[in-house]
């Protein structure tokens, strides 16, 4: 950083979660107004910033998580990674049959496991195009 970023994080403070400063917009950063009533909120660069960043961590934990995800295609690992972005680990975990059927390559039965869940009513289309990738390793636009 340089001196002005250094001040600036000293006047503002440095806040990593929403928050409301004095004047009741909600601020985040180093005094980032995101209000949507005048606010600047976030470019396009930041937006796909923070979700590159997001996509990395969640990679990082589905490798820490299951063995059998580091020898999936990069669809499927994609797939996995949508649904754990959407779900988070721990609700992931849940669909036991599901994983145990990724893990034996079983990807027809995997992706019925999948759809068969309050999850995918609750998702709709999402749960089919994720339920595509794993069926058949392409995404759903690519075609068959």
């Amino acid at each position: 950083m340089n001196k002005l970023a250094d001040q600036l994080a000293k006047h503002e403070g440095v806040k990593r979660f929403a928050y409301k400063c004095p004047a009741g917009k909600w601020t985040i950063g180093v005094g980032r107004n995101i209000d949507e009533d005048g606010g600047l909120g976030l470019s396009d660069g930041e937006i796909y910033t923070l979700l590159n960043n997001d996509i990395q961590r969640t990679d990082e934990e589905l490798t820490n998580a299951f063995r059998f995800y580091e020898d999936l295609d990069r669809v499927r690992k994609d797939a996995m990674i949508n649904i754990c972005f959407n779900l988070g680990l721990t609700r992931l975990r849940g669909f036991r049959l599901a994983l145990k059927l990724m893990e034996t390559k079983d990807y027809p039965e995997a992706s019925v496991e999948f759809l068969d869940s309050l999850w995918a009513s609750q998702v709709g289309q999402r749960a089919l195009d994720i339920a595509h990738m794993i069926q058949y390793g392409e995404y759903p636009d690519e075609g068959r």
